[in-house]
């Protein structure tokens, strides 16, 4: 099910676009890929493994629940997997699906009325049919039993993976052609990502005020957000007085980030929920000091290679910028820890793992009930 794979470039899509890139190097399966636009169909258009089909409807409602699982009656498709939180309660097979996190208990204010109704009553019923939910990491993971209550042995933890781009040394000269292209400081502290309220973006801010300024470095904000939910936190930096010293950079082509991690004085991510963030793995992986929270899956993805703040202090995030730009052996043990760290996150181990899932999904249904495909062949797994 890839409806979203036509969404903005944030770390959804990203996530989804390298799993199945992963999946298909295997070479070892065929699949459907279920597309809402058909703008997208050509896009795996080199992979004799993969039939791409499209099945526009009015509605992302009536994609979900009806006409994904007619096309998934129709092609023999024997699991049927989301990289994204939804399933098909009417699907002929086995329904499995990525939790890329449950915040809602923690941040019910912060989620637009359409996030908070979907978290409220239509995830908990997918964990409730869900024959398998991938969850992205162990703290998305306990969250989905504790909360969703979902038996322990139906969710499995599968981080996701880390591109080798952000691992290889940046040429000079495509770090010098992003400086100019960009326009970026000498100096610069960097956020990464998609900005919204549980990033913590005002606090952040508020903290660079106290840090970045008086030491001659700017903040580089490289993503995208939602203005309706951001407006606050945008127009923060001028009521502050500090709006020079903040640069918009807006989504940033993947191949280009690892100059932006070579050039930055460190990642700033203090975010107050994160289920396993890619930005904190793509900076340990490239080299790139890193100052992110104390807690959830920023905590448990760092592994001790970060500095770690407390995200409800802005005293405590300012701390930790202004160590990262102090020279000292442990703040560059970290640097070189957090390569040893990155380098378990890889996107061939995300595929193999979550392959197994679904391959177990498939099993654990044959066991208890014949599937009986309408075109004869199956389609995931080849036999």
């Amino acid at each position: 099910m890839l409806r979203h794979l036509d969404q903005h470039p944030g770390g959804v899509k990203a996530y989804t676009r390298r799993l199945l890139n992963a999946l298909l190097a295997r070479n070892d399966h065929e699949y459907v890929f279920f597309y809402h636009d058909p703008k997208v169909l050509g896009t795996f258009a080199g992979h004799p493994q993969v039939l791409e089909v499209a099945t526009p409807t009015r509605s992302r409602i009536l994609w979900d629940q009806v006409a994904v699982p007619l096309a998934a009656r129709r092609t023999g498709v024997e699991v049927l997997f989301n990289p994204k939180y939804s399933m098909a309660l009417a699907a002929p097979c086995p329904n499995v699906w990525v939790c890329h996190g449950y915040n809602r208990p923690f941040h019910l204010r912060d989620l637009p009325f359409a996030d908070w109704v979907n978290f409220r009553f239509a995830l908990p019923r997918y964990a409730a049919r869900a024959d398998a939910i991938v969850a992205v990491s162990e703290t998305t993971r306990q969250h989905v039993i504790e909360y969703m209550g979902v038996p322990a042995e139906r969710v499995h933890r599968v981080y996701l993976g880390v591109d080798d781009v952000f691992r290889r040394p940046v040429d000079p000269a495509a770090l010098e052609q992003a400086r100019q292209k960009y326009d970026l400081p000498e100096r610069f502290f960097l956020f990464a990502g998609s900005l919204y309220p549980p990033k913590n973006f005002a606090r952040l801010v508020r903290a660079f005020a106290r840090v970045g300024p008086s030491n001659g470095v700017h903040l580089v904000v490289a993503g995208g957000d939602n203005r309706f939910l951001c407006k606050a936190e945008r127009n923060l930096p001028e009521e502050l007085g500090i709006a020079d010293w903040v640069r918009w950079i807006g989504w940033v082509p993947q191949d280009e980030l690892p100059a932006f991690y070579a050039a930055a004085t460190a990642l700033v991510m203090p975010s107050r929920y994160e289920a396993c963030p890619g930005p904190v793995l793509e900076a340990m992986a490239a080299g790139c000091r890193v100052v992110t929270s104390n807690r959830f899956g920023s905590k448990e993805v760092a592994g001790g290679t970060a500095i770690l703040v407390d995200p409800e202090s802005v005293e405590s995030i300012a701390e930790g910028m202004t160590y990262a730009l102090t020279e000292n052996e442990r703040r560059d043990s970290f640097i070189a820890q957090g390569k040893v760290r990155a380098a378990e996150f890889t996107w061939e181990r995300c595929a193999r793992e979550t392959l197994t899932v679904l391959e177990a999904a498939r099993a654990a249904r044959k066991a208890t009930r014949r599937v009986w495909s309408p075109l004869g062949a199956p389609v995931l797994p080849r036999d």
